[in-house]
């Protein structure tokens, strides 16, 4: 057991370093064939043991900018997304005692996976396997198979070498069927890439106004803030009537471009009009709004402005973080005043709504921060008409950790996944303008104050992926169920059997 338990520990460290800002992919088989090696031969009451050590190494280290938050808030998080680890290490001992055990471990990883990104109060999503594999050809299967149908690539291709390496003195030439197939399915999308037709362009200005001061509290300087970001944009408006730079068809701020009610601030309000008059064209602007239901709450919105109307469309966030934009339970389980918490006086209300907004004559999939990481958002967006994705973020808390450059990599995942062009606005890093076969046309890094300025293509297609939806995460989670079930019920024939036999010899009947 030690030996399983040092092998479960190296996998887990091995596996953080496949994500950004490390980023070195090709280490996620191996990463996961160690953490199959480690409960291979142990039973469940045992197998939980070096799964819940891999899975504490891989979550505490893979999301360790989550000290940014307080260094309490990171080891309780770390702490919930690492016990789901032990019904893994259930799983698997239970797969491994099955012919094709590659497959079904392959599908208990995404399956669990699949559970933490979701649960509990909306998950966790950051450490999925395929947000580690920008510029793979894992990468490219995308917009055929999506988010869960990577990941469950990935996985197999972790436990097929596992298989591989302690098979290899003995299999026969049709043995190696399965890692050719395997082989064959990872490499065809590259040879066969997804086609999608652009059905017009439009040309988008992302403003990357920058923090004052240490760059980490927006709220202390939010009015500097603002006001970095309406200069930038009248100034963008001159650039444009010199015959600098290219007009916009419209502008895209970053979340918490205003941190205060812009439709309550009779200042900010002004500003915000004045920079869209200034250009002429609408600009999205991320702001917190008060919510008209519910005074104790608040909305994180994108809010599109139009020159001489005043506010238009709005998306509004639907994956507030929980402890950090609201608190669950607010009062009966942690007090709000305890730490931080007391930086969250409203909670932030959760959107609904998956219509994308109209800027411009242009349909736009909208996504705030942490949305980005969760499939059925930009998705369902995309599925509705959405012919390009916009991503406005803040993460000044995080701007000096590895944070921002993770978001960034599944923004370019999102890319690929959708088929469409996306604008990723961030209030001080990282922005970027990414083509739908992942590649960065445009960036601007961290901490810097710039307008990058691109002509977008647009699109009507659908790839798979889109209409697929979150079908292949609902089916991994069947199999979780279905798979235990049957194990269960498996176990408790078992021990029905087992105890007839035992009182038929207490009878002194044939054994």
């Amino acid at each position: 057991m030690p030996l399983r338990c040092l092998l479960a520990l190296v996998g887990g460290l091995v596996l953080a370093a496949a994500f950004a800002p490390v980023g070195l992919a090709w280490l996620m088989p191996p990463a996961i064939a160690a953490l199959v090696f480690s409960v291979r031969g142990l039973a469940p009451r045992r197998a939980w043991i070096p799964s819940l050590l891999f899975g504490v190494v891989f979550v505490f280290t893979v999301m360790v900018w989550m000290r940014a938050v307080g260094t309490d808030a990171w080891i309780a998080m770390c702490a919930l997304e690492a016990a789901f680890f032990v019904p893994l290490g259930l799983g698997l001992s239970w797969s491994l005692r099955t012919p094709a055990w590659p497959l079904w471990t392959a599908l208990w990883w995404v399956g669990i996976e699949t559970w933490r990104s979701g649960f509990p109060f909306s998950g966790m999503p950051f450490g999925r396997l395929v947000y580690a594999t920008a510029d793979t050809p894992w990468a490219d299967a995308l917009p055929w198979i999506g988010m869960t149908g990577v990941s469950l690539l990935v996985a197999l291709t972790g436990t097929t070498l596992a298989w591989l390496l302690l098979h290899l003195r003995d299999i026969g030439r049709r043995a190696y069927a399965v890692p050719a197939a395997l082989a064959v399915v990872t490499v065809a999308p590259v040879l066969v890439p997804f086609h999608v037709d652009e059905s017009g362009t439009t040309t988008v200005a992302a403003v990357q106004g920058d923090v004052p001061g240490t760059g980490l509290d927006v709220v202390a300087v939010h009015r500097d803030v603002t006001a970095n970001h309406v200069r930038l944009t009248q100034e963008l408006a001159e650039a444009v009537a010199a015959g600098d730079r290219p007009r916009p068809d419209f502008v895209v701020w970053p979340e918490n471009s205003t941190a205060v009610d812009p439709f309550t601030d009779t200042e900010v309000h002004a500003d915000i009009v004045a920079a869209s008059d200034a250009i002429g064209v609408p600009v999205l602007v991320g702001a917190m709004a008060n919510d008209p239901l519910d005074d104790t709450q608040v909305l994180n919105q994108g809010v599109v402005y139009q020159p001489g109307l005043g506010s238009g469309d709005r998306y509004t966030k639907r994956h507030p973080v929980p402890y950090g934009e609201y608190i669950p339970f607010r009062g009966s389980l942690i007090p709000s005043t305890y730490g931080k918490l007391r930086m969250v006086p409203r909670d932030m209300a959760r959107g609904t709504s998956l219509e994308p907004l109209r800027v411009a004559d242009v349909l736009v999939a909208d996504a705030i921060c942490f949305d980005v990481a969760y499939d059925e958002g930009i998705g369902g967006q995309v599925a509705r008409g959405a012919q390009l994705v916009t991503v406005q973020t803040s993460n000044a808390m995080f701007s000096r950790t590895g944070q921002l450059a993770q978001q960034f990599e599944i923004s370019r995942l999102r890319a690929q996944e959708t088929g469409r062009w996306v604008v990723v606005a961030a209030i001080n890093g990282i922005s970027g303008v990414v083509r739908p076969d992942g590649e960065v046309v445009a960036s601007v890094p961290a901490r810097g104050q710039e307008v990058m300025v691109e002509t977008i293509g647009l699109s009507d297609t659908l790839t798979p992926a889109v209409r697929l939806g979150v079908w292949p995460a609902r089916l991994a989670l069947v199999f979780l169920v279905c798979h235990t079930i049957t194990v269960l019920v498996a176990y408790r024939r078992r021990r029905r059997r087992d105890r007839a036999v035992e009182a038929t010899v207490e009878q002194g009947g044939p054994a």
